[in-house]
């Protein structure tokens, strides 16, 4: 569903990306670990045909570069970091701008679209605050309600820069258990980038280690979720236990001396 090869971005003399590669099959879940710094953003961005890159991108086949705009829209949904928010726009209307690209020219939204986007603020805890303006809501349902329009939009494939940041752990987990099970009714192939390693474990089935913009590893839970390429691109001290449902921990420094 989604194959890059090659991929580099270069800023200011830096090099963000460098020949990174990757594939994702129709239906999994592949999340993108590293360190701040490390090309999680601007590789998601790529994938999403908004960043200029040099490489190859396709999304079910295509070359990013030949998408429309709204092409790119009924292919891809993006849940950005930092999204810019109308802030005295009513989180329903918010989120029924995910139903933009299944519009005619000039068409308004129908019941069906409503419909659509009425379940989505149930399934994510907002109802209640469905007329309210998004800059009334708390950074949580403001990030859940950045959820719900990218998952309106219906699009095969999603992809998801932090989704939980923002959210306390009960969140976390609705917000990430929606997402599993929309990804198995509608086969959506996912692509995450979490700095909580242990969630990412948790939900992934595929994952990409990005250290300085490269690839430092790639496969599934056994092949990234080991100690020391982690450590190493974290420069954390870090275990992980638990296999196949694996905990990541930074074990408590020692003190040099004995209490007293």
């Amino acid at each position: 569903m989604i194959t890059a090869q090659g991929v580099v971005v270069e800023r200011g003399g830096r090099r963000l990306l460098d020949d990174v590669g990757l594939g994702v099959d129709e239906g999994r879940w592949l999340g993108v670990l590293g360190a701040n710094g490390a090309g999680k953003t601007t590789l998601l961005r790529c994938l999403a045909g908004t960043m200029a890159h040099g490489g190859t991108v396709r999304l079910a086949g295509a070359p990013t570069p030949e998408l429309s705009v709204r092409q790119r829209a009924r292919l891809v949904a993006v849940v950005a970091q930092d999204p810019l928010l109308p802030g005295d726009m009513a989180a329903l209307d918010y989120v029924l701008l995910g139903r933009t690209a299944h519009l005619p020219v000039f068409g308004v939204e129908t019941g069906l679209d409503h419909q659509i986007a009425h379940a989505l603020l149930d399934r994510l805890g907002l109802s209640d605050l469905s007329h309210q303006a998004l800059a009334t809501l708390s950074g949580g349902e403001r990030q859940r309600a950045v959820l719900a329009r990218a998952l309106a939009q219906e699009a095969p494939i999603l992809l998801l820069d932090e989704p939980t940041s923002s959210l306390d752990v009960g969140h976390q987990q609705r917000v990430l258990a929606l997402v599993d099970e929309l990804r198995r009714e509608r086969n959506l192939t996912v692509v995450s980038a979490m700095h909580d390693l242990t969630l990412a474990a948790q939900y992934g089935d595929d994952f990409v280690l990005l250290d300085h913009g490269r690839v430092r590893a790639a496969g599934g839970v056994d092949a990234v979720f080991q100690a020391e390429p982690l450590s190493a691109c974290f420069a954390a001290t870090l275990e992980v236990s638990g296999r196949g449902h694996d905990t990541v921990v930074t074990p408590r420094r020692l003190a040099t001396q004995p209490r007293r």
